[in-house]
């Protein structure tokens, strides 16, 4: 079994003791409580889960191109710079970045989409720069020596061999949108914020449990399933020199 499968296994053995632990120790009542918002929690994951892929996955299609533009070496001067732009997006406070969105494009759906988008670029875009930077020279040379040219090197040579670190950072952006997903509902955004911020605002801990666990459940079921995908789309050789074999 690879290191990374064994690593993956721990985390979800020490995540679910922790979760049976906070099961064992919340008050009488509480589990059935939560389960009263069985229906809303079902309705909610639906929105939460559309924001979140949305904005991710758009993230993805614009943050990987940048990367690759970033790590050119007729454009890596301009790099950091772009970098530090783009860091604007995890610099400012997320309430400050949610209410300037709505400033320009109201309230709903839309304006939580650009601000989960903005958040989640840095860490595919600086995971997708090192992980190209880091191709190891030699690797580039054998490239030339069998007449590649740059865009054939990129597709089978660099991006292969980056393809863990992208996902890493894939991983990383993922994480921070769904965790923030909530505060959308502030501004209209809908998604499980409304069990989470109305629990508070009632003072009715199951509900606030309700939207606070499903949230943390679908960061886990996505985690899993982009390393899942990570499985699929990083060669095994390379997963194996990765893993340490």
């Amino acid at each position: 079994m690879s290191k990374l499968l064994v690593s993956n296994l721990v985390k979800w053995i020490v995540l679910g003791a922790i979760l049976a632990l906070f099961i064992s120790s919340i008050e009488p009542g509480t589990i059935e409580g939560m389960l009263y918002f069985s229906e809303d929690i079902s309705y909610l994951s639906q929105q939460h889960l559309e924001l979140a892929l949305v904005s991710g996955l758009a993230a993805v299609a614009v943050a990987i191109p940048l990367g690759i533009l970033f790590s050119r070496p007729s454009v890596q001067r301009y790099a950091e710079f772009g970098m530090q732009f783009l860091n604007v997006g995890a610099t400012i406070p997320t309430l400050a970045l949610l209410a300037m969105s709505m400033a320009f494009l109201g309230i709903g759906f839309i304006p939580s989409v650009f601000a989960l988008f903005v958040i989640t670029l840095l860490p595919i875009v600086r995971n997708t720069y090192v992980g190209l930077l880091a191709v190891p020279s030699f690797m580039h040379e054998t490239a030339r020596g069998m007449g590649m040219n740059d865009t054939q090197k990129l597709l089978r040579v660099e991006l292969p061999n980056a393809m863990s670190v992208i996902f890493a950072g894939i991983r990383t952006a993922f994480a921070l949108n769904i965790g923030t997903v909530p505060i959308a509902y502030l501004i209209g955004g809908g998604g499980l914020g409304e069990l989470v911020f109305m629990g508070i605002r009632l003072d009715d801990t199951p509900m606030m449990l309700a939207g606070a666990l499903a949230t943390a459940a679908i960061a886990v079921i996505i985690d899993i399933s982009l390393g899942l995908l990570s499985l699929v789309c990083i060669p095994k050789g390379i997963r194996l020199a990765t893993a340490g074999h």
